[in-house]
């Protein structure tokens, strides 16, 4: 899962848990120390969601609907678009809209105004400033999302990445994609409200 299934799979109104959900794989070894025990409870149920995602049969199915070039990212390909399955079927999940939780969420990181590392710190900045997550409720919003990513890659690799392409592959197996995240997202939920609750 991504960015917006990170911070709504968190406690409502828990802002420094959220935080943490989020930026767990942008805030890292050392740059966790200071950092609140609910923000470091975030980042393990970051952890958490990732483990059971990644080995989720269901997941696994879907991964498998990638083939060609983009097999090798198949998993963060599954992961932004189950993040825009999940914006364009919120109401089966959420009390809220979709617009208003982002706004509140948004809202409580400026208040809360948490010190951060500087990527951290940039990239939470540019997901407010561009209301990211709710951006993945649009196709274009996936396609930036791949676009920034292939930039990413791109510098880190020094060849050049293509990612935003892959969503003529994402669309053409979209209905296999929306069955298949139907099917995954609740039980997600259930493992999740089993990890908060020591059940696990």
């Amino acid at each position: 899962m991504n960015w917006l299934a990170h911070v709504f799979l968190s406690p409502p109104a828990e802002i420094d848990f959220q935080l943490g959900n989020l930026l767990a794989d942008l805030v890292r070894g050392d740059e966790r120390r200071g950092m609140s025990a609910q923000f470091l409870r975030g980042v393990q149920c970051h952890k958490a969601i990732d483990r059971y995602t990644d080995a989720h049969p269901v997941v696994l199915r879907s991964r498998a609907r990638i083939g060609g070039e983009y097999r090798r990212f198949s998993g963060v390909l599954v992961d932004i678009f189950y993040d825009h399955l999940l914006a364009t079927r919120w109401g089966a999940y959420a009390a809220v809209p979709l617009n208003r939780f982002t706004a509140d969420f948004y809202t409580a990181v400026q208040r809360r105004g948490m010190p951060l590392p500087e990527q951290a710190q940039l990239t939470l900045g540019h997901i407010l400033h561009n209301d990211l997550l709710g951006s993945y409720q649009h196709l274009t919003g996936v396609e930036r999302a791949l676009a920034r990513l292939s930039a990413y890659l791109s510098r880190r690799w020094g060849r050049e990445f293509a990612l935003a392409r892959s969503i003529a592959i994402l669309r053409a197996q979209e209905q296999g994609f929306i069955a298949d995240f139907i099917e995954f997202f609740p039980q997600l939920q259930e493992y999740v409200a089993r990890e908060e609750s020591g059940e696990g």
